[in-house]
This record gives C-alpha cells, sequence and structure tokens, in this order.
C-alpha cells in the first residue's frame, strides 16, 4: 500500500506545484459485453481519470503534466495508476525541443508509436523537417506500452499487475531505442514524404540471468502520400534487420518486412464522409525471412485482437459525420497469417491447421457529441472465423461497448 501511495504522490504532486497552471479533467466510463459463440458472457466495465496541468512561461517555454488513474472490473476488481504526456517543450520559430514522457510515432506507426521517457530534437527547414529523439522503455506501464518482442518480453507482459509486487509486475522491458526523422510536406507540389531510421536495443532485465538471449533491431522506413483529387493514396513500407545474441553464439542478422498501402476517397456528398480501403502486412517465420517485430506490438481489430508479426490485414471503412455533433463509421475487416508460429490463439486453440485466413471483422461505431465536453461513443459487432479457411467451425466473438467521455476545464 506504501509504494501505491508513493507512486500517486509522484504522479500528482508535480502537477500541483505548477505555479498558475491550467487544469483539466477527462473522465470516461467504459463498458463492454463479449460473447463467443453459446459460451457464457463476459461483462467488463472500466473508468479512467485523467487530470492534466499545464502552463506557459513565456512564447517559447511550456510544461504539460498529465495521468491517468484505471479502476475497473472484468472477472475480477483491477486498478492501476499511470503517468502519461508529461513533458517540458521549448520552441522557436524553426525549432522545438521536448524533454520527459512524449508522444513518438514512426511514419507508419507500426514500428513504434506511443508515449516514451527521453528527448527528441526537431527543425524545419525548407528542405524539410528532421527529428532525432532517444527514449527509454523501462518506466512504462506495460499493459498500454505493448513492448513485446519475444519470449520473455511475452512472459512478463501475461503476468498480472500485483500491487503488492509493484516493481516486479508493472513496468515494461528494459529497452532503449532512438529515431532519426525526416518530413516533407509537399515535395514539386506533388506528394508528401517521410522517413525513419531507428534502432533499439535490449537492455539486461531485472532478476533476468545474465546469458539470456537479447533481442536488438534496425528499422529504415518510408511513406509516401499522393493526393489525387478527392483520392489519397498511401504507400509505404519498412526493412527490419534484428540480431539475437546470447554467449557463445554467433550473431546472425535476420530480415524482415512490413508495409501499408491505404486508399482514401472523399464522397461527393452534402455532408462530410468518406470511403478507405487499407491494408496492413508484414512477414511470417520462413527459411529466408523472419517475422516482423515491432518495439510497439500492439493489437489490430475492434473486437478480434492480432498483433503484427506475421500477419497482416485489409479493411474496407465508410466514415461519415452527418452533422457536427454527430457520426457514423462501418468497416469489416478480413485477417491473414504468414506463418504457423506467429499467431496461434483464438480461433486456432483447437486446431493444428497450416491454412492462412482467420477470418472477417464486422464492426459499427455511433458517436454523439451533444456538448463539446462530452461525448458518447457505441460501437458494436462480430468476428466471424466462418469466413476464413483456419477454423471455420469455430465460434462467433461478439462484442458491444459504449464509452461516455466527460471533460472539465
Amino acid at each position: 500500500m506504501k509504494k501505491i501511495l508513493f507512486l500517486l504522490l509522484i504522479i500528482l504532486l508535480p502537477a500541483a506545484s505548477v505555479i498558475a497552471a491550467d487544469f483539466s479533467l477527462l473522465t470516461n466510463q467504459y463498458f463492454a459485453y463479449e460473447k463467443q459463440g453459446e459460451d457464457e458472457a463476459g461483462f467488463e466495465y472500466q473508468a479512467n481519470f485523467l487530470p492534466g496541468f499545464s502552463h506557459i512561461f513565456n512564447e517559447s517555454c511550456e510544461i504539460y503534466i498529465s495521468a491517468a488513474v484505471m479502476l475497473g472490473w472484468k472477472k475480477e476488481f483491477k486498478w492501476s495508476p499511470e503517468l502519461l504526456r508529461t513533458e517540458f517543450t521549448w520552441m522557436n520559430d524553426s525549432s522545438v525541443f521536448r524533454l520527459g514522457r512524449v508522444n513518438y510515432s514512426d511514419p507508419l506507426g507500426i514500428v513504434a508509436s506511443g508515449l516514451f521517457d527521453g528527448l527528441q530534437f526537431s527543425h524545419s527547414s525548407k528542405a524539410g523537417t528532421f527529428s532525432i529523439g532517444a527514449w527509454y522503455t523501462g518506466f512504462l506501464y506495460k499493459k498500454t506500452s505493448y513492448i513485446v518482442m519475444n519470449e520473455n518480453d511475452l512472459m512478463s507482459f501475461n503476468v498480472p499487475f500485483n500491487h503488492e509486487e509493484f516493481a516486479d509486475t508493472y513496468f515494461s522491458p528494459r529497452r532503449l531505442f532512438a529515431s532519426f526523422d525526416w518530413r516533407h510536406p509537399s515535395i514539386a507540389d506533388l506528394f508528401q514524404l517521410s522517413a525513419a531510421v531507428t534502432a533499439q536495443f535490449d537492455l539486461p532485465q531485472k532478476n533476468q540471468d545474465k546469458d539470456a538471449e537479447k533481442y536488438h533491431s534496425q528499422y529504415f522506413t518510408i511513406k509516401a502520400v499522393f493526393p489525387v483529387r478527392a483520392f489519397d493514396f498511401e504507400f509505404g513500407g519498412s526493412i527490419e534487420i534484428s540480431q539475437k545474441t546470447a554467449p557463445e553464439t554467433d550473431i546472425k542478422n535476420d530480415i524482415a518486412l512490413a508495409g501499408i498501402i491505404n486508399i482514401f476517397f472523399k464522397l461527393p456528398a452534402k455532408f462530410d464522409s468518406s470511403l478507405s480501403l487499407t491494408s496492413r502486412f508484414s512477414t511470417g517465420n520462413t527459411d529466408n525471412i523472419k517475422a516482423f517485430t515491432p518495439l510497439s506490438n500492439r493489437f489490430y481489430g475492434d473486437i478480434f485482437k492480432m498483433r503484427m508479426p506475421g500477419s497482416s490485414l485489409i479493411s474496407l471503412n465508410y466514415t461519415a459525420r452527418f452533422i457536427p455533433e454527430f457520426g457514423m463509421s462501418f468497416g469489416a475487416s478480413h485477417f491473414l497469417r504468414h506463418d504457423t508460429e506467429s499467431y496461434k490463439a483464438y480461433p486456432l486453440e483447437n486446431e493444428s491447421t497450416k491454412k492462412r485466413s482467420l477470418g472477417t471483422e464486422f464492426f459499427a461505431r455511433l458517436v454523439w457529441s451533444p456538448f463539446t465536453d462530452l461525448q458518447f461513443n457505441l460501437g458494436g459487432g462480430v468476428f466471424l472465423p466462418v469466413l476464413g479457411n483456419a477454423a471455420p467451425k469455430e465460434k462467433p466473438l461478439w462484442l458491444a461497448e459504449l464509452t461516455i467521455a466527460f471533460a472539465i476545464f
């Protein structure tokens, strides 16, 4: 209990000490109902309280501190504190320096994306915006950072957070990564181009055998966006070079690939609406190429949760905002795997097939904001294994969810 109170003091006291700071509080209530076939339904409730403090010292310096406390129920009560975006920012006409817990994403958002502890410097010129940064992952909350790159990381991620063993069950694996990014908004008034070179290094983990295998990796990522009248075409790819190191073992460089192809079309309607065809793919394990393993190994899909290594998906989506206060979206996504090792969870728990098509997810969402500080978000849909060939007899997975968000400024 003392460790929990101490962490809350660390999160909240620095913000309270900021003189003349602007205060905000966002709270959201999340309700979900999930059911697989005829099995017993699962209910989930989660409440998040997110205070934020900001202060502008002058025209060039700003400090922002935010935190979160989550209370929830899914088969059992759970709660967790978390320090969110907390940064000092210095800027002038052409440069920005950030220090603290800051947001970072590579051009495709598939290598590293989210909050990281470190620093970043950006400079804008006629040749584009250049950024360089370095970050550390060992102080992040493991359930929201998704730093899962090898079996050791996965074992640590699956251990439930225990307040009595805070230091051993809360934090993400210790990794250091750095990135050099470049972005140009318009090359010859034809297209946007961005690129990044990223490297991550596996550091010694707490209570880990000193001879344990380490996983290091480097990425070259590029993305291009071509606007053509009512269309936007996005193309991008990433090459990963990885090394597994262990004592008395030769170091070998493995290659993996990932990419996206997206098409967005703004419909000629009286209200804002669009169609999008989006796809993501990543290589699986073969003799000559390996499964693409990002630093931020997040889930894809609203109902069917699948990580990136060895997987692909293609989605067709329609979105519309009929009036400023009300909008909707509807989409269908099909999931594939590229090897029989990288993914073995639902719907494959009882299957030993080598077939690759896992099924299709249909999901719809309604968003209503009667006021600027109040929003209702209702979503629901189904994942159907029968629309794939890997486990067509597996039961469908249903999900309905409601989020109510309220902001105080």
